[in-house]
């Protein structure tokens, strides 16, 4: 009887936390096929007449080609800061030398800089180079400020891999480069796919910098998008949740298909400090 209780209860919370945490998502779809009458008559009711009228004008405004300018940007950004940061943790968790641990210490200072205190600065240095108004012009920012947790992820599951196959491939006569992408780089697959959606979600979602470093409005990303549909005296909510709706695909689609390498790669990654 205890044991039941128990249970009971445990899913009891289960289906509270799944209702506050389901229920935005699902508003969000709902909301996305209304009118905007019916929204404004009733704006929190879940029920909708079901009209796509909203994912139509999405398209005829063009997000779609915010939608692909930041897949592209998402999907450069993500694989830049894979191969930079594996290659990083590499020597750092492997290699003996005097500058280990205070590069390290470096990567770690890293995650304790607010972000947006760099605009400024970074919106200057664009400036110089000539990159400024250009998708070129987001790279930069979302590559370095992802590296710092990424590397330090990486760092610590590579730690978690047992030297006794280090030294059976180097016995073998492989070389350390070898030895990384051979070997080590395969057994990474749960961290890099947990820094992987873990740094395309904040790229996906980052406004700041591409509202600052992006003017031409064919160069803007998804989340810039969404301004063409606030008017000066009225919003379209209706259509905001339309193309939040078809924003948020990208994001499920790679969750469901790596969630069990984030969690070994999240679980890993904690074990060692």
């Amino acid at each position: 009887m205890p044991s039941i209780i128990k249970y009971t209860g445990l899913y009891l919370i289960a289906a509270i936390l799944l209702l506050f945490t389901g229920y935005p998502f699902i508003y969000m779809i709902a909301t996305s096929v209304k009118t905007q009458e019916l929204f404004f008559q009733n704006p929190t009711s879940l029920w909708s007449n079901f009209v796509f009228e909203n994912y139509a004008l999405v398209f005829k405004l063009g997000i779609d080609q915010y939608f692909i300018n930041s897949i592209l940007i998402s999907v450069v950004s993500v694989f830049a800061v894979i191969l930079l940061s594996a290659m990083v943790s590499f020597p750092l968790s492997r290699i003996r030398f005097k500058l280990n641990r205070p590069i390290y210490y470096v990567f770690l200072a890293g995650m304790m800089i607010p972000v947006h205190t760099t605009l400024i600065p970074v919106y200057l240095l664009t400036k110089e180079i000539g990159l400024y108004d250009s998708l070129w012009a987001l790279l930069g920012p979302y590559i370095s400020f992802s590296l710092p947790v990424s590397i330090i992820i990486l760092t610590q599951f590579i730690q978690e891999i047992p030297r006794e196959l280090d030294e059976a491939a180097i016995m073998d006569g492989t070389s350390q480069p070898a030895l990384f992408w051979k070997i080590i780089l395969p057994l990474l697959a749960p961290a890099l796919a947990t820094i992987g959606i873990y740094n395309f979600i904040h790229i996906w979602n980052e406004f700041v910098f591409g509202l600052v470093l992006i003017t031409t409005p064919e160069k803007m990303t998804l989340p810039l998008g969404l301004r063409a549909f606030y008017g000066e005296f009225s919003v379209n909510i209706p259509g905001i949740m339309a193309t939040l709706t078809l924003g948020t695909l990208p994001l499920l689609i790679a969750y469901f298909l790596s969630q069990e390498k984030v969690v070994r790669g999240l679980s890993a990654g904690a074990v060692k400090g």
